[in-house]
């Protein structure tokens, strides 16, 4: 998540506008040209990102013709950068036709077991965005693993190495552990150990893939482990090697899912401080090399959708 700050919104659009173009789905067209009556799952956004209106949110779905976002809230030290579990159940309210949610709490706090159960029962569909200071593998995640599996939802976690989620190295024992647990997998560190000969203290790496890097190893050998694409360092995977990216997006079509987790306020870079959109950036690299149509639909959409039970798209 970014800590940029945003300035108001100069597009001279309206609140009227803004929900009438998301809520149709047909005002405005996907990129590249697509055809705009095709699904597209943002698996990742956040309510109140830095500072964002949901006019301003839905105004960035809708540029790039989003059909379903999954809202991710955020618990303690997050809530000074993205909104909580009420601000998004609030936003799914009015919109339940574009909305889905996540739920998230602090999972070093003792209420974290009764929190995260009470947002499922009232419509949540997976525990996430978790980005703590915690190990993958410590009775505090245990604990969220556990849940996920008796309720039967999905985990979604903030790798960052020695920050949040520490010892990636060690998460093959979870995935073992849980294997009725879907994860997925998000952040600088499990990008960047795309690559075999990764740094772990450089968040973004550039140049060449060594082919043999854990997280791509990972979706091979485990069917409950999926890969979140949204954020800079998804966008930074996807255009760092495009040789290596061409493979790697043949390989794991089935295992990859689009999000944007971008904080622009327009579609078009509002608001970030180098001006450009996440998602135009990864939208754009998926574009150019998925290695067909059936797979870019697939990462677009329909392996969230099916992971999240979603109902068809019309």
């Amino acid at each position: 998540m970014s800590r940029n700050q945003h300035s108001k919104n100069r597009s001279g659009v309206t609140r009227r506008d803004f929900m009438a173009a998301a809520i149709s789905g047909v005002a405005a067209p996907l990129i590249f040209g697509a055809d705009p009556g095709e699904p597209l799952l943002d698996l990742h956004q956040h309510t109140n990102y830095v500072g964002r209106t949901d006019e301003q949110l839905i105004a960035h779905q809708t540029s790039h013709g989003v059909t379903t976002t999954v809202l991710l809230p955020g618990a303690g030290w997050m809530l000074s950068e993205v909104g909580d579990n009420a601000s998004c159940a609030a936003l799914q309210a009015k919109h339940p036709e574009i909305f889905r949610r996540f739920a998230c709490s602090d999972v070093a706090e003792s209420r974290t077991p009764d929190v995260l159960r009470g947002n499922v029962h009232r419509g949540a569909i997976g525990f996430g965005e978790l980005k703590f200071k915690v190990a993958v593998d410590s009775p505090e995640m245990h604990r969220v693993y556990k849940l996920a599996e008796e309720l039967g939802v999905p985990v979604l976690m903030h790798f960052e190495y020695e920050t949040y989620n520490t010892g990636l190295e060690r998460f093959e024992s979870i995935l073992k552990a849980y294997p009725k647990v879907n994860f997925f997998a998000h952040a600088q560190t499990w990008w960047g150990n795309i690559s075999a000969d990764l740094d772990p203290t450089v968040l973004y790496p550039k140049g060449p893939v060594k082919p043999g890097g854990l997280s791509d190893r990972l979706l091979s050998d485990y069917a409950n482990i999926y890969g979140d694409l949204s954020a800079g360092s998804g966008a930074n995977a996807l255009t760092r090697d495009p040789d290596f990216t061409r493979g790697f997006l043949q390989r794991h079509a089935r295992k990859l899912i689009w999000g944007s987790d971008c904080h622009c306020m327009d579609g078009k870079g509002l608001g970030n401080m180098d001006l450009t959109c996440i998602a135009t950036r990864s939208l754009a690299a998926l574009k150019t090399y998925t290695p067909d149509a059936a797979a870019y639909r697939r990462i677009t959409y329909e392996n969230g959708a099916t992971l999240l039970k979603l109902k068809p798209a019309a």
